[in-house]
């Protein structure tokens, strides 16, 4: 109790969000259960779509006191399309002012507003509390353990089916091991598996190779389990010893090749450049700094992260890195920076498309909560960046806004609508479909403030020049020229020396050595400063820093460009 078992990744402990799934079993009344844990962002969809393939049922998890949150739309969408029957799980009913009954209401409304059949809003019901260990049919009658969950899901949930003919199963994960290597993953949908046989791996283009399955891997409890035994369809496992497979494959029977569906995935939404680091500063921090390693590293990304896309462009240095988000990019950043790497990215870019010979652009869902006071500022923000109102709810002094923006409106937003709302804006967002080009939208962002020379920033020079923005460095902290040191108060970007140290002489005078007392510093997240840069702007991520620069750090060079 208390440990998170399957969020073990750091990066998932830290943020409390799923980001990769994961396979666990129980076993009950002489009953195996394989659970899969999938991420709830839409950001991550590839991880969603690629293992809700392998589930016979879907257990909804929501929140007792928040109630359905607006990811959750999207993994359940994406369940029910499947046809899976959800058992809605209403947890946290130990929470003080919580309302279990109001939360099934809008678990039905949810499921409603979704095209849920007869069949799936027939759901039932199981209320408990995770924190005490305890579910059962009554929020209000504490039961002893998780059993009536188990139940639920022996009652409900279909057993797998034994289908009988030549050997099927789609790789739906991929595991790795320092000793084995590669590890595919899937459920076997026809047939049976059998340890030590060879089999045809039918790739994405419809090409065959042969293959040997070494060893199989069955998932038991928490791990998994060696078997020599055929493996029946229905199972999920885990295979040891295969060569060049990718998610999506299809093993299947040696003499007779069968393969199934490829496996649809959403198409990426958002664009990044990646580059080798080349500031001033290079090679301080990180150990992985080559173009080469940067290949490397994100073209081994996309053999497991469906939804990422990554093409090499004219230089040798840089890489075009296709995502569904700002999350799901800066996720990828952030697990590379733990790595070693020492990395630049650009402005994110929106992806557009052509149907019949117009332009269009993908349209999110955004969804903002925010105290009613504040519901005007958030309205005039969003219709600010061509977001049209769909629903508005007032509840309890809280208002509850769901809009239909361009992609391009969100970046930037976030920091817009906390600033307008005095914190107090819960925003979620997530794909909807693609539209029309809605026009050219007008961001409003003070200019920067930039290092003049590189040294240490002084307390005396932002002292002096405090009246000319907010600044992100702390007095002691080394900057390099054409580095981002601020932003302005003004619409253009200003030069200034923050190196720049009071000159000592021996005379000495009633207030002129006073203690210099300074605003903190503005700090970015990493997701708040990909928002926030400008298209001739980058960020500079190393392994504990992170700096936002100028693409030209001289200021010669940048007046030059400005006159091209």
């Amino acid at each position: 109790m208390g440990d998170l078992i399957l969020d073990s990744n750091d990066l998932e402990r830290e943020r409390g969000i799923t980001i990769l799934s994961k396979n666990v079993s129980v076993r009950y009344k002489n009953v195996k259960i394989n659970i899969i844990d999938t991420p709830g962002h839409s950001d991550f969809g590839g991880e969603v779509e690629r293992v809700l393939n392998m589930a016979d049922g879907a257990l909804l998890i929501v929140d007792a006191f928040e109630g359905p949150m607006p990811q959750t739309r999207f993994v359940l969408q994406k369940a029910l399309s499947l046809g899976l029957k959800p058992i809605v799980v209403i947890n946290k009913v130990d929470k003080p002012n919580c309302k279990p009954e109001e939360t099934l209401e809008h678990v039905f409304d949810l499921m409603y507003s979704l095209d849920a059949t007869e069949d799936q809003l027939d759901f039932p019901t199981v209320y408990g509390s995770s924190k005490q260990g305890w579910m059962g049919p009554d929020w209000s009658k504490p039961a002893g353990d998780v059993s009536y969950l188990l139940d639920t899901i022996i009652k409900y949930i279909p057993p797998a089916k034994m289908v009988e003919g030549t050997l099927q199963m789609r790789i739906s994960s991929l595991d790795y091991s320092s000793y084995q290597g590669r590890i595919a993953v899937g459920r076997i949908s026809r047939g049976v598996l059998v340890p030590g046989s060879q089999v045809s791996l039918i790739k994405r283009n419809g090409s065959i190779l042969r293959n040997t399955v070494k060893e199989v891997y069955l998932f038991e409890g928490l791990g998994k389990e060696k078997t020599k035994k055929p493996v029946r369809s229905g199972e999920i496992c885990a295979i040891f010893g295969m060569e060049d497979f990718d998610i999506g494959d299809t093993i299947s029977d040696a003499v007779e090749p069968e393969g199934l569906p490829y496996m649809g995935v959403d198409e990426p939404t958002m664009s990044m450049i990646f580059m080798t680091n080349n500031s001033p500063f290079f090679g301080r921090e990180g150990t992985l700094v080559t173009s080469r390693q940067l290949r490397e590293r994100l073209f081994r990304e996309t053999e497991k992260n469906l939804a990422l896309r990554v093409e090499e462009t004219n230089s040798s240095d840089s890489f075009l890195v296709f995502g569904r988000g700002i999350l799901h990019l800066s996720i990828l950043i952030e697990t590379m920076r733990r790595e070693g790497f020492e990395l630049q990215v650009g402005q994110p870019k929106i992806l557009t498309k052509d149907i019949d010979g117009m332009k269009h652009e993908p349209v999110e869902l955004l969804t903002v909560m925010v105290p009613e006071i504040f519901a005007g500022k958030v309205i005039d923000n969003v219709t600010q960046r061509r977001g049209e109102i769909a629903k508005v709810e007032i509840k309890d002094d809280r208002a509850r806004m769901d809009f239909k923006i361009p992609a391009r409106g969100i970046i930037g937003l976030r920091n817009q609508l906390l600033t307008a709302t005095e914190g107090e804006a819960v925003m979620a967002h997530r794909f909807d479909c693609y539209e029309p080009w809605k026009g050219d939208i007008t961001f409003k962002r003070n200019g920067s403030l930039i290092a003049m020379e590189t040294g240490m920033a002084a307390a005396y020079a932002i002292d002096k020049l405090d009246d000319r923005g907010r600044f992100f460095v702390f007095p002691g902290e080394d900057v390099y020229m054409g580095q981002i040191v601020g932003e302005s108060t003004r619409q253009s970007d200003i030069t200034v020396n923050v190196t720049k140290t009071k000159k000592l002489t021996n005379m000495r005078a009633s207030g002129s050595d006073d203690k210099i007392l300074l605003p903190p510093p503005v700090r970015f997240s990493l997701e708040e400063a990909m928002e926030y840069i400008a298209s001739d702007e980058f960020i500079e991520i190393t392994p504990r820093s992170m700096r936002l620069r100028k693409i030209l750090l001289s200021e010669t060079d940048r007046k030059r460009n400005k006159m091209t």
